[in-house]
């Protein structure tokens, strides 16, 4: 029996989900539909949920452990939560086409994203079906990559906070968390579909392939997420929630919303290793 009403956004991508509270507890078998709705639509939006942040990680706590972010400092009160806070056009960095942070071994299930301060207009957040970008291409490329895999890696800034936060010297740090190649096409662990699994922000060479070759095939492939009909596009408001598997679908934040300020906070379920 369904508990909640689900509105898709677009045929493929993206619902909302009606008549549920997330601050309340919820029952296995509304969670267990909560789960089925998630991976029909690969993002689930939420709104008008006044929930803390204890809400936010019991909701994310029945998919899975909780991942603390490589960045974050050890020992800090809620270390799970991310914080982005950004006021201008210059402290937005999430605006290009990603998945989050691919360059872990095992990378994130999903995230729940919960806006705190919303800017009256602008600051959507936009997602791409990775599936329907991986059947959208041709059989011979199917043929090239289905069985390729890519190298991620770990942004620059990003290796700098860790090794700080973590007090690891550099050979340390590169013995813990070396690059992963993952594959380019990956299969869903629970749908058993086929999706893209390149991005913008952390892949950067196709093993075994020429640099020139392997550049343009991923610049192709990259390509894939910013095709409309793969997409749908979320318009904040205060106490919306997102939630996004993020095994198969990629997102953009749109920096457009300067000089207002958009702030919001996520939990990230941890996930694993892509096959």
């Amino acid at each position: 029996m369904t508990t909640f009403d689900v509105e898709p956004l677009t045929p493929n991508i993206g619902a909302e989900i009606h008549n549920l509270d997330l601050s309340q507890a919820l029952s296995d078998s509304v969670m267990n539909e909560l789960e089925h709705a998630l991976l029909d639509w690969k993002v689930l939006f939420f709104r008008d949920q006044n929930i803390s942040i204890e809400d936010q990680k019991r909701v994310a706590r029945w998919f899975g452990e909780l991942e603390v972010h490589p960045t974050a400092v050890p020992g800090a009160e809620h270390a799970e939560l991310i914080r982005i806070a950004e006021d201008d056009q210059r402290r937005a960095h999430n605006d290009l086409w990603h998945s989050d942070v691919t360059f872990r071994h095992s990378p994130p299930l999903g995230s729940i994203l919960c806006g705190r301060v919303i800017p009256p207009v602008g600051g959507d957040t936009l997602f791409a079906d990775m599936y329907a970008a991986y059947e959208g291409l041709d059989e011979k490329i199917k043929a090239k990559i289905d069985d390729a895999k890519a190298v991620h890696v770990w942004p620059d800034a990003w290796v700098n906070m860790a090794m700080k936060s973590q007090n690891l010297d550099q050979d340390e740090f590169w013995r813990r968390y070396p690059n992963p190649a993952h594959p380019v096409v990956r299969k869903h662990p629970q749908t058993g579909r086929r999706s893209l699994f390149v991005n913008t922000a952390f892949t950067r060479h196709i093993v075994g392939m020429e640099k020139s070759e392997s550049d343009a095939l991923l610049a192709f492939l990259y390509n894939q997420a910013t095709i409309p009909e793969y997409q749908c596009r979320f318009r904040w408001r205060k106490n919306s929630v997102a939630f996004w598997d993020n095994r198969c679908t990629q997102h953009y934040a749109a920096a457009d919303f300067y000089p207002q300020k958009r702030v919001v906070e996520r939990i990230t379920i941890s996930g694993d290793k892509p096959v």
